[in-house]
């Protein structure tokens, strides 16, 4: 990498640090700050005596990343604990072991953020940073993290591939102001959708669709490792194709 592309990385290495500064100190939304220091309060017997991270999570992965893997929100004794993004309960678990066979992490466990995890070519967000009760964030909740969420992807500048884990993610990535009006057709797992190029540069090129990896979707089978495996497959040959 030349001189150029090597301050272009420290730069945007840089520019996200700043941001996930801004991302941790947030107290902007009551009912989340409440419900995530409560979380951290009263934890359950597994994880008691443990420290709680208890702030908004930030993204995590390659700054140089060319595929976006966009969630829904923490857990609450999950990465409300851990401080890491799918980190510490059974989807990152799910999650992080599919990266790693495709070569997007590594390694194939994510249980703290001292782990040495490390995401090549891959970085995971979320629209919502703090855990919401019941996993379900208001709408007056994610439209106040929505700009963190468009200025973490902004930074994102090598990113081809989006990765939308759920609904909830298609239709954050859908209200982006550089997708918004350029992305035909519905969610549904596997779904492949190209990006209309008219009237904007801005990546991505493909959105990629697939179920959340929830404990829930898992253990019904809705979402299985094998089809979880074809959608990185996926993922990797677009990525590779760049």
């Amino acid at each position: 990498m030349g001189a150029v592309g090597v301050n272009r990385s420290t730069s945007r290495h840089q520019d996200l640090e700043a941001l996930s500064a801004r991302i941790s100190a947030c107290t902007a939304c009551e009912r989340l700050v409440e419900w995530r220091t409560a979380c951290a309060a009263a934890p359950p017997r597994s994880y008691a005596g443990e420290e709680y991270w208890a702030r908004p999570l930030p993204g995590f992965g390659d700054p140089s990343a060319r595929l976006v893997i966009v969630g829904l929100a923490p857990a609450a004794h999950g990465g409300n604990r851990t401080g890491r993004m799918f980190t510490g309960d059974r989807s990152g678990d799910f999650l992080v072991d599919g990266l790693h066979r495709h070569g997007f992490a590594t390694q194939a466990t994510s249980t703290s953020r001292e782990d040495g995890l490390r995401l090549t070519g891959a970085y995971m967000t979320a629209p919502v940073r703090c855990a919401p009760p019941a996993n379900r964030p208001l709408p007056a909740e994610r439209d106040r993290c929505a700009p963190f969420l468009e200025e973490e992807l902004a930074l994102l500048g090598d990113a081809s591939v989006y990765l939308a884990l759920g609904s909830y993610a298609f239709d954050a990535i859908r209200r982006l102001p550089w997708v918004r009006g350029r992305l035909s057709g519905r969610f549904a797992h596997g779904a492949e959708l190209v990006l209309d190029p008219a009237e904007s540069r801005h990546p991505p090129s493909v959105v990629l669709c697939t179920y959340h990896p929830s404990q829930r979707n898992v253990f019904t089978g809705l979402l299985t490792p094998e089809m979880f495996s074809d959608v990185l497959a996926r993922a990797r040959q677009l990525v590779d194709a760049g």
